[in-house]
């Protein structure tokens, strides 16, 4: 059996009466590429900081590759890289001389870490720049050279915080490319973003955080799937007025209902039926369905139910009270 990249057990860091972590146990496995999502404050950047032995534990351990982090650091340490979200490359040095330095700090031979620099930056398309100073270039290749310092000792385990924060479309499918490509090669990735079209995109399985403790780990599909009361159908009805809106807000197997620019978005777990009464209600009130298409909840959805809650909404044995449907006149937007 395969040794677990990553395999956190009770993970716990108290600052005073805070428990920024409290016991979050999750398992990574080689190959994957393992999102960790959650709000601002939720814990993700003390779990990661944990992983990587900047902070030690105050309860709980890890190991990475079967090295522990509380008694093995050194070891652990050796098994992956790190790109923080906040660029730790030297813009007064050239690309080339940011990776052999990084290559010292891991005491890499001159001629093999010569040899890796290369590799990397032609892998990365920064060949041909190599010699020039890291301040000339663009935020995208920037995070491409600090992705390229953070591999320059060949670790099983790539930790990316944040990795496309601030890049322009481009760029950032450039990273991800990037990333997909090492993972293609056998590097586990462990990722945080805020970013859901980025967690659903290049994800495998996503944990979400939020106030110290785990509230899932599973696939994005699955995570979907979880909340079938979180389909949606949306409609654009010509001539649309307020109190026609907030009829369609009342039909009966509508949960709430939101505004989309001039489409109107109703949350239902039977999509179907709501589809019929919408066509029901069209017919006899003389109106023409511009547009009707059915939804299924976004990874963004998802996160905002688990992490703060979404009205209206009963999944298994959970339950939201249903206060009001949004962006109608008997209930406040939350």
């Amino acid at each position: 059996m395969a040794i677990a990249a990553i395999e956190a057990e009770e993970l716990t860091r108290v600052y005073g009466s805070l428990r920024a972590v409290d016991g979050v146990s999750f398992t990574v496995e080689p190959g994957e590429i393992f999102g960790f999502l959650g709000p601002n404050g939720a814990g993700k950047t003390t779990t990661v900081r944990m992983l990587t032995t900047i902070l030690t534990p105050t309860d709980g351990t890890a190991r990475i590759f079967g090295h522990d982090i509380r008694r093995d650091s050194y070891g652990a340490r050796l098994q992956f890289g790190v790109v923080p979200e906040e660029s730790n490359v030297y813009l007064e040095l050239s690309a080339w001389q940011n990776l052999l330095f990084s290559a010292r700090l891991y005491r890499i031979p001159s001629h093999d870490a010569r040899l890796r620099a290369e590799r990397l930056l032609q892998l990365f398309g920064l060949w041909g720049r190599h010699q020039e100073k890291v301040q000339v270039f663009s935020r995208g290749m920037r995070r491409k050279v600090a992705i390229a310092m953070s591999l320059i000792h060949e670790p099983r385990l790539l930790f990316l915080d944040e990795p496309t924060s601030g890049l322009d479309v481009q760029s950032t499918r450039a990273i991800h490319e990037l990333i997909r490509h090492l993972n293609q090669q056998g590097t586990t990735v462990f990722l945080t973003t805020h970013r859901m079209e980025e967690a659903q995109s290049l994800c495998t399985r996503i944990a979400i955080i939020n106030r110290g403790r785990l509230a899932t780990v599973d696939t994005p599909t699955k995570l979907r799937r979880t909340l079938q009361q979180l389909q949606a159908v949306e409609v654009q009805i010509d001539g649309l007025t307020k109190a026609e809106e907030e009829a369609l807000q009342a039909l009966p197997t509508v949960v709430r209902a939101l505004r989309r620019g001039s489409a109107l978005r109703l949350y239902t777990p039977e999509p179907v039926e709501t589809i019929r009464e919408l066509l029901r209600y069209a017919d006899e009130n003389g109106k023409k369905i511009a547009a009707l298409e059915t939804l299924q909840p976004s990874l963004e959805e998802v996160f905002l139910y688990l992490t703060e809650g979404i009205e209206g909404v009963t999944v298994g044995e959970q339950a939201v009270p249903q206060a009001a449907k949004l962006g109608s006149e008997r209930g406040g937007k939350r």
